[in-house]
């Protein structure tokens, strides 16, 4: 069960997890600001045991998915711990996703158990009007933990074993079940603990919903491989952000770029000793803009990692190194722990520095989509690569940069126009938090451009200051034909902004 620099993790989370009580039983590995007792590894193992052996008690079949309708907290991240441990396979809810991605994935799962928590019944209950499946609620750490509950033999594990179901965000179309194995899900955990080199001194600040591959493999599946520590947060709050980071002596912090932005444009600056602890900050879910992340790195003086990540992949694939080593800045980096390379739209390597879709190959790497043939060999080369579905090149340095998602790119009169280009002048301007440009459909050129943004309070920005500044930095051609000023920008549960649901915010 060491951790390994050059090897993927062997294994369960299973043993993983016996391993750190036996080892380092008395070492805090996971704490909460919302005042919630710390878990040690040695508490953290007997706690998730024993909400195992009541689950094992009703029955539940090895691999059978048990849903999880809890936001971040010590009873999520118990029952989450306590299904993986048991054999079952932890299908986290999505709470941000709708009554109808909700009712589709309770359904898609045929999950006969749902851990919740009080205060998740009217999401629930919406849930339900949108499915026939009606599975049985249970808090297990009140019913399991609280309680005497005997002893049972525990399904015996593989690590080729079904460990996590999570399903993606479906803005094209319905919702698909991501697979992954304990093989898979614990690599996540190590891409992340390799590319930043994490060691068990280091502890994270959790801010991210564990119901998104993002919060639940970087930040409490790394620890699990690292030896580390978390701090697990109830959800982002630009208020306490800096404090939450001076009080858990943070050595850091997994965030999206909508969060960066709100950060660099709140009026809250970290102190000293937050400086002195954090070793950097790292972006993950969506594209940094280039103006963002420098004038972050200006105020703040702290250094921002920029990576990548997918579902399909347990998160990362891509990370910049940290410093002093080389960092390009608008690149999510190198390949850690698996392979990646760029491929033509039919099918065929692509040279250094052309553009194509990005491709990605390692033990990180999802066995399916769940009851999803085709799209799962629609998904992978028969040599085993993944399709991304992102376009970007590859550098002399091995650095790749990555242009757009291939459902999102604009084709405007027969040219090829990547969002990314928009919102990144947009982001230069010293006002904008938030922005995104999206495709309408145009009798004329096919499609046209448009984009929303959020501006700070008080500012005196017009329409016609964002028009002027597309067009003076992109030409009149690839600049937005309307801006819309909007308080806030849909978003998915990772904070990553969605194009699709602006346009049928402002398109009804």
């Amino acid at each position: 069960m060491n951790y390994s620099s050059t090897l993927p993790p062997r294994g369960t989370v299973r043993e993983w997890l016996d391993y750190h009580a036996e080892k380092t039983p008395d070492r805090i590995c996971y704490l909460f600001s919302d005042g919630a007792s710390d878990l040690t590894w040695l508490t953290l193992r007997n706690h998730a045991k024993k909400i195992t052996f009541g689950l094992t008690h009703l029955g539940i079949k090895k691999g059978e998915s048990i849903a999880i309708c809890m936001s971040n907290g010590r009873p999520a991240l118990l029952t989450l711990y306590a299904i993986l441990y048991g054999g079952f396979r932890a299908t986290p809810l999505n709470l941000a996703a709708g009554p109808a991605a909700l009712g589709h994935a309770i359904f898609h799962s045929k999950c006969r158990y749902i851990c919740s928590a009080p205060g998740q019944s009217k999401i629930l209950l919406d849930a339900f009007k949108e499915t026939d499946a009606r599975p049985q609620i249970i808090n297990a750490e009140a019913q399991f933990l609280e309680k005497d509950v005997p002893e049972i033999n525990l399904h015996e594990l593989n690590e080729t074993d079904h460990a996590l179901l999570m399903y993606t965000s479906g803005t094209t179309g319905v919702p698909k079940g991501v697979v992954h194995s304990h093989t898979s899900l614990l690599s996540g955990g190590w891409t992340t603990s390799v590319a930043h080199e994490l060691k068990p001194t280091d502890r994270a600040l959790c801010v991210l919903p564990l119901y998104h591959i993002n919060g639940l493999c970087v930040t409490v599946i790394a620890p699990l491989i690292s030896g580390g520590s978390s701090v697990i947060c109830p959800k982002f709050s630009n208020t306490v952000f800096w404090k939450h980071c001076e009080k858990f002596q943070i050595t850091w912090f997994s965030v999206v770029p909508t969060i960066i932005s709100h950060l660099l444009h709140g009026k809250a600056d970290p102190s000293d000793a937050v400086k002195t602890n954090l070793r950097f900050g790292r972006s993950a879910s969506a594209p940094l803009a280039i103006d963002t992340q420098f004038n972050f790195e200006t105020r703040f003086g702290l250094a921002i990692i920029e990576t990548m990540g997918l579902t399909e992949t347990a998160a990362q694939i891509l990370s910049n190194p940290l410093p002093p080593r080389k960092r390009k800045i608008g690149s999510p980096g190198i390949a850690f722990g698996n392979e990646v390379k760029v491929l033509s739209l039919d099918g065929t390597d692509q040279i250094v520095g052309e553009t194509g879709e990005l491709a990605v190959r390692g033990p990180n790497v999802m066995l399916e989509y769940l009851d999803n043939e085709s799209a799962t060999q629609k998904s992978k080369t028969i040599d085993g690569w993944l399709l991304t579905g992102d376009l970007g090149y590859i550098d002399d340095d091995g650095y790749v940069f990555v242009s757009g998602r291939l459902k999102e790119l604009i084709i405007k009169g027969g040219e090829n126009i990547s969002p990314r280009e928009i919102d990144d002048v947009l982001y230069s301007h010293r006002d904008v938090i938030e922005a995104a440009a999206f495709a309408i459909p145009c009798a004329i050129y096919g499609q046209r451009i448009e984009a929303a943004v959020k501006l700070i309070d008080y500012s005196n920005a017009s329409e016609a200051d964002m028009l002027n500044l597309c067009c003076s930095k992109l030409g009149n051609f690839k600049s937005p034909d309307r801006i819309y000023f909007l308080n806030d920008l849909p978003k998915g549960p990772s904070g990553k902004i969605q194009r699709i649901k602006l346009l049928e915010l402002l398109h009804v």
